[in-house]
């Protein structure tokens, strides 16, 4: 089975949890591209660098979820959480030039699951009621929502598993 990125439930809201996330270490890809194809051409180097594409050809193990950002209309940040326990100044130097790993410090967010596929209106659509459901509940959000894939594209979209989060201001 796959390894998930670990998190603590602080709070359930009716529309969203409330969740801490420990500290983490990204390797991602920037990648110039719309929301629809981002995710499939910044999979690509990240694959390979898990599998040994990297200045000490080191593998991981591929852990969910997939997640990917938007900076932009034509840029998205695709990343792969390492898995639990890796340390950022263990993680070799990538060979391919658009993968670069970086540490998240810990912190909370905001997350929805949903079921179904990647139709852009609809995460779009789901980014937009989790922000009004935050700012309903008297939380801040910090920047902009992202997003959480953490089945294979083949898995039938009704029973995929998805999530849009945001992060949060301190909520203490």
């Amino acid at each position: 089975m796959t390894q998930q990125q670990p998190f603590t439930v602080i709070r359930i809201y009716p529309d969203f949890e409330l969740r801490h996330y420990p500290k983490y270490v990204l390797v991602q890809a920037a990648i110039e591209s719309n929301f629809a194809t981002g995710a499939n051409l910044g999979f690509r180097p990240l694959f390979r660098f898990i599998t040994g594409d990297n200045a000490t050809s080191t593998k991981y193990s591929m852990t969910a979820p997939v997640i990917q950002e938007e900076k932009g209309a034509t840029s998205q940040v695709v990343s792969f959480v390492l898995p639990d326990g890796v340390d950022e100044a263990t993680v070799p130097l990538p060979r391919d030039g658009t993968v670069t790993i970086t540490r998240v410090a810990p912190h909370e967010a905001a997350v929805q699951a949903f079921s179904g596929g990647w139709k852009e209106k609809r995460v779009r659509e789901r980014a937009s009621r989790l922000l009004i459901a935050v700012r309903r509940e008297g939380l801040s959000p910090r920047g902009t929502p992202y997003f959480a894939r953490f089945d294979p594209p083949w898995k039938p979209g009704f029973l995929k598993h998805n999530e849009v989060l945001v992060r949060l201001d301190s909520t203490e």
